[in-house]
């Protein structure tokens, strides 16, 4: 019905209105570029593509093929890769395509544990246990936020995995895998890399480069420090044909059957944007959420890990149990106008999830609207006002709003400086 439309409507440009008056840190979220939006647009937004270029099961995929084709050829060179697939719908879809080609029940995998900072598709209760594998977790090291070496070391020389998986959603430093290498080699498991919250800061020579360090496939999405669209990829540097054979058809007909095409040619534009301006980028973004954890230690906020300097990518975690918990604190922010997410942290039960102890808050956002080191004291009083202060969220909301005023614009990318979210009049 027309009124339905209209309601449907009117909450999109409500939304619009409303992140284009906040500060978004969530660590899992970014904004395309205007290019890239334009493309979300398109007619291939319409069609159907299943197969390989060349070799599809449906026709109409002339043009479809030419620009498949750019994209995996951006994303060979973006991150220096023999072979990539730009076919996976989301960061989980590629993981599911992986464990599709390399995993299974009589296989075993090795990983982070969810409560340390790994994503849900590496649990028993995500995509790893839909596949009937049981993980078996790595040491870690809560105080340094990172894996045991050491104790890894024996773990996987005693477990001798099919697979060890490295990569985290609380993603503050790089695992030690070149550390490791020599047991990679002497068990002879393939080494898998989720590098979905890091992949821009990868791409953009930051963080750790995984693929000369001893992995053989890493998939992401593509939405987090690659500020592309929500979808996936699967790169990988496979020791055979026969890998690179089961990876490409984990993925079709796997895990998925049409790949959105309009998301993919929106991905390649991200890709080639990112091999120009990522650099950049992401020096910047580190810089920022350094600085955002350093003026956050300073307001009284227990900040993992201050003695590394809190972290070495996007991400910060702030453990909140003093001031009422993670979920007390985000929804505080969120009537302010600052929209972060509750976190589990390494102390936390899995089944305290909906009750954690943290905050998890990411600077890749901010940073593409232009934000700089300096902007991240005014960004950390906001935070300690509504939660160690517990003043009153619409009062922190107006001043938030005209902070917020100055930064419009989408940076490190062609159309630089156009708004990240315009004003949309959908109801005349």
């Amino acid at each position: 019905m027309k009124k339905d439309v209209k309601y449907i409507y009117k909450q999109v440009e409500k939304h619009h209105e409303w992140f284009s008056n906040s500060l978004p840190m969530i660590a899992s979220e970014n904004v395309i570029s205007p290019l890239a939006r334009d493309l979300m647009l398109s007619d291939f937004q319409d069609r159907y593509a299943e197969g390989a270029p060349g070799d599809r099961y449906y026709q109409g995929n002339i043009y479809v093929d030419e620009v498949e084709i750019r994209v995996q050829e951006l994303a060979k060179e973006l991150f220096d890769v023999k072979y990539a697939d730009v076919r996976p719908i989301s960061g989980t879809v590629a993981n599911m395509a992986v464990l599709m080609a390399l995993g299974g029940p009589d296989k075993s995998i090795t990983s982070v544990d969810v409560s340390d900072g790994a994503h849900i598709s590496s649990a028993v209760f995500g995509a790893v246990g839909m596949r009937g594998m049981k993980p078996k977790n790595y040491p870690f090291d809560v105080d340094e936020m990172n894996i045991k070496l050491d104790e890894t070391k024996e773990m996987l020389m005693e477990e001798k995995p099919d697979i060890a998986l490295f990569g985290q959603s609380v993603f503050l430093f790089p695992p030690p895998l070149e550390e490791l290498q020599d047991i990679f080699q002497e068990i002879g498991c393939h080494v898998w890399y989720d590098g979905a919250h890091v992949l821009g800061l990868i791409a953009g020579g930051e963080f750790q480069d995984p693929m000369r360090e001893g992995v053989e496939v890493m998939t992401g999405s593509t939405h987090k420090t690659l500020p592309g669209p929500q979808r996936g990829i699967l790169l990988a540097d496979p020791r055979n044909e026969e890998i690179k054979e089961r990876l490409f058809y984990g993925v079709f007909p796997g895990v998925l059957s049409n790949h959105h095409l309009h998301t993919m040619a929106a991905l390649g534009v991200t890709l080639a944007e990112h091999i120009e301006f990522g650099q950049r980028y992401a020096r910047q973004i580190i810089k920022n959420a350094k600085a955002l954890g350093q003026a956050l230690y300073e307001r009284d906020f227990d900040v993992l890990c201050a003695h590394k300097g809190f972290t070495e990518s996007h991400t910060i975690a702030i453990d909140v149990r003093e001031y009422g918990g993670g979920e007390t604190g985000v929804e505080a922010m969120e009537e302010a106008n600052m929209i972060a997410n509750k976190n589990l942290l390494p102390w936390d039960d899995v089944d305290s999830a909906l009750e954690p102890s943290g905050i998890r808050l990411g600077s890749q956002e901010l940073t593409r609207l232009g934000m700089k080191e300096s902007h991240m004291d005014e960004v950390a009083d906001f935070i300690k006002r509504v939660v160690i202060e517990d003043e009153e969220p619409q009062k922190v909301k107006e001043d938030v709003k005209e902070f917020r005023s100055d930064f419009e614009g989408i940076h490190y990318c062609y159309k630089e400086g156009m708004p990240a979210h315009k004003r949309f009049s959908f109801l005349r």
